[in-house]
């Protein structure tokens, strides 16, 4: 009877990690424009992955839903980058607030981790993203330096603002979601 209750909970992982990585995919196309860029949910959501299914399936789940993006719209030669930057969100957030969504009740200290877990993902993909413009400039388009950093120097904003913006939603939606995934049992079978 016990592995029938492990097998159980496996099954229940790959459905919400695959239900995640649906979210992540299909918030990627929902963009709003602001200031010359536009903001999206999706650095939101892989920080959020993180914290519902730790730092290995939540990189699983970022890291496909925004690879698949990538190759749905064209993008697929960038595809693998793509899985490890976005996936690093996950990753990061996960590791630093571990074991947050487990909790039944939430002290100051778990609110602190979540918001310092999504901060710390979304600006790890900042800096992944800033290096990938670099060596994309640099030795793959031939921009030589100056050109290269006018390049990261015109996506740094927009990386910037979306890297805030998950900082902010990613956990406000996370305290959000979690009452509601405890009630139903749902957070001690991931």
């Amino acid at each position: 009877m016990g592995n029938k209750n492990i097998h159980s909970n496996q099954t229940l992982r790959i459905c919400f990690c695959g239900i995640m990585t649906a979210m992540i995919f299909v918030a990627n196309y929902l963009r709003i424009p602001f200031m010359g860029t536009s903001v999206h949910m999706t650095n939101a959501l892989c920080a959020i992955a993180g914290l519902l299914f730790g730092p290995a399936l939540g990189f699983v789940a970022a890291g496909l839903g925004s690879g698949l993006y990538d190759v749905m719209v064209g993008y697929g030669a960038e595809s693998l980058i793509t899985l490890v930057t976005k996936g690093m969100i996950a990753l990061i957030a996960g590791l630093i607030a571990s074991g947050v969504a487990h909790r039944r009740s939430v002290k100051a200290g778990d609110v602190a981790r979540a918001a310092l877990g999504c901060v710390a993902g979304a600006l790890t993909y900042v800096a992944l993203y800033m290096l990938k413009t670099y060596i994309f400039g640099m030795y793959v388009n031939g921009l030589g330096l100056d050109g290269t950093l006018v390049k990261m120097g015109t996506k740094l904003p927009g990386s910037l603002i979306n890297a805030l913006f998950a900082s902010v939603a990613g956990p406000i939606l996370f305290f959000a979601l979690k009452p509601a995934l405890d009630h139903a049992g749902l957070l001690e079978k991931m």
